[in-house]
């Protein structure tokens, strides 16, 4: 048994001044009262009870015992009380990760409904292109798009993604259309730092994967940069419709390659494989499916 049943057990005797009262309030026997008593003085090296065939009474070291594991009693149960209270209903605090680019979707909007729906559960917003250990950074849920490789993380598909290729219309003229993925081996490529030194670009060619080995003339850790530099006609990128869309229908980049785009990428809801995730993620999680899928 652990010291905290063994004190709380000390305890009842103290109060009730008896082993036989003390094991009708626990509802155990008074042969078990004696013993955990025996091992709480055993572990303290000191005798907590003065007893006789009539009375028992505290010793000096079970006053202070008995004055000093009051708090600490109260905390424990106090502190149950509420993590019983988390698992039940929404509240604490949670801390999701999510790319920058996300900024630019209903994300900000989902968040704040989510707290209006919920005001006893806050929220912490990290945004980083960085894919993170949620367990060693103390993340509850990250979103994230693309595979998820990770065996030890769980992932729930919110919404598919849908990417396209473009560059400014002065780019396609002096370089050239391309009119297959791998015509853009030849072209300079605005990337991603994620995708490393060697990047590629994953696409569909007769309904089957196809990878194209890229030339990076420029890679950032976020998309705002890519785009800018593409608006000035300095390459190609290939970036989730929502983060261009407004640039396509001004006319500023043109989007070339609609029927090789890869059509299973999705926006991922990922959060650590847990037995007892809190009633807050839970809630979080449901709420985002529901949303994300009518958006």
């Amino acid at each position: 048994m652990d010291s905290l049943d063994l004190i709380k057990t000390f305890r009842e005797v103290a109060l009730r001044g008896s082993f036989s009262a003390a094991a009708r309030g626990l509802d155990v026997s008074k042969a078990n009262v004696s013993k955990y008593v025996a091992e709480l003085e055993a572990r303290f090296g000191v005798r907590l009870f003065n007893r006789s065939t009539r009375t028992v009474t505290l010793t000096d070291a079970g006053r202070l015992l008995l004055e000093r594991s009051g708090p600490l009693v109260e905390m424990v149960e106090l502190t149950r009380d509420e993590l019983q209270q988390r698992a039940r209903q929404p509240s604490g605090r949670l801390r999701v990760s999510a790319p920058h680019g996300l900024t630019q979707t209903a994300l900000p909007q989902l968040m704040a409904e989510f707290m209006q729906r919920h005001p006893a559960v806050s929220l912490s917003l990290h945004l980083s292109n960085r894919l993170i250990d949620l367990v060693e950074e103390g993340v509850d849920l990250a979103l994230r798009v693309g595979r998820i490789a990770d065996p030890n993380v769980i992932a729930r598909k919110l919404q598919r993604v849908d990417f396209v290729v473009a560059a400014a219309p002065r780019y396609w003229e002096e370089r050239g259309l391309p009119a297959h993925p791998d015509d853009l081996a030849e072209h300079d490529a605005l990337t991603y730092s994620l995708l490393g030194p060697s990047p590629e670009w994953r696409f569909e060619v007769d309904g089957e994967p196809h990878v194209v080995p890229l030339k990076s003339r420029m890679d950032a850790t976020d998309a705002a940069p890519l785009v800018s530099a593409a608006l000035y006609g300095l390459g190609v990128v290939c970036l989730p419709r929502l983060l261009v869309q407004p640039h396509l229908d001004s006319g500023a980049l043109q989007a070339v390659l609609y029927g090789h785009s890869q059509r299973d990428v999705w926006l991922h809801a990922v959060y650590a494989q847990r037995r007892h995730n809190s009633a807050a993620l839970k809630a979080l999680l449901a709420f985002l499916e529901e949303r994300w899928r009518l958006a």
